[in-house]
């Protein structure tokens, strides 16, 4: 593959006949790496990422560099050497891969939407009907698929706080209140690479799990008991 000196354009067009644009040349340093691809025919990186404000929606632009390295034996000599790293770390395991017991990290801060198969799966749970687990351990906001239905309460306003549902006395001895009949959400949560984990607990550490979350009923009057 012939190497072609671009910053020396025009003396390329006077030796080969060829029009060249040196203006069209951009020759600004490559800096502030977004994102690197590549597959088995070309390396792509994006950088410079800029974005530029309006009052109603955002620009965002970057700069782009293609090479088709297949031609180039010092390309292809670097890539094989990303591959032959990526086969020595391919075993390799995040800091995370499962929860120390009773962490509940997840629990607070977050917010688990729910689905109306959820809220029906909780309230059989729980021996309630599907209107009273709406009223009362669910903030409704209603999706534009029509699928989830809300998420589940806190045990106050702030979004900080604790799961209604989370049951124990603190951090290492915490469990979910209604196990098996967790939101999906909830279910489908991965502790790897997960970085809100209460780093102070023991890995090796187990406890006792309580007793399960028992709704409040109301008695004949309304009120809660």
């Amino acid at each position: 593959m012939e190497t072609i000196d671009l910053t020396a354009l025009k003396k390329y067009t006077r030796e080969t006949g060829q029009a060249t644009h040196p203006e069209l040349l951009d020759a600004r340093p490559l800096e502030h790496v977004n994102k690197i691809e590549i597959d088995e025919e070309h390396i792509t990186i994006e950088f410079d990422e800029k974005t530029t404000r309006y009052y109603n929606a955002n620009e965002i632009t970057h700069r782009e560099w293609v090479y088709k390295y297949n031609d180039d034996p010092a390309f292809v000599a670097a890539v094989g050497r990303v591959i032959e790293l990526a086969r020595r770390h391919l075993k390799d395991l995040p800091e995370n891969v499962a929860c120390p017991p009773g962490c509940a990290e997840c629990c607070s801060g977050y917010e688990p939407f729910v689905s109306k198969a959820d809220v029906q799966r909780i309230a059989d749970h729980l021996g309630l009907t599907y209107g009273e687990v709406m009223r009362e351990y669910v903030v409704a906001r209603p999706s534009a698929d029509g699928y989830h239905v809300g998420w589940l309460r806190k045990i106050s306003d702030d979004i900080a706080d604790r799961c209604i549902f989370l049951m124990g006395p603190r951090s290492g001895r915490h469990y979910c209140g209604i196990y098996p009949a967790r939101p999906h959400d909830c279910r489908d949560f991965s502790p790897i690479g997960c970085e809100d984990v209460d780093t102070s607990l023991p890995r090796r550490s187990a406890f006792k799990i309580g007793a399960a979350f028992q709704p409040k009923r109301r008695s004949r009057n309304g009120r809660r008991r």
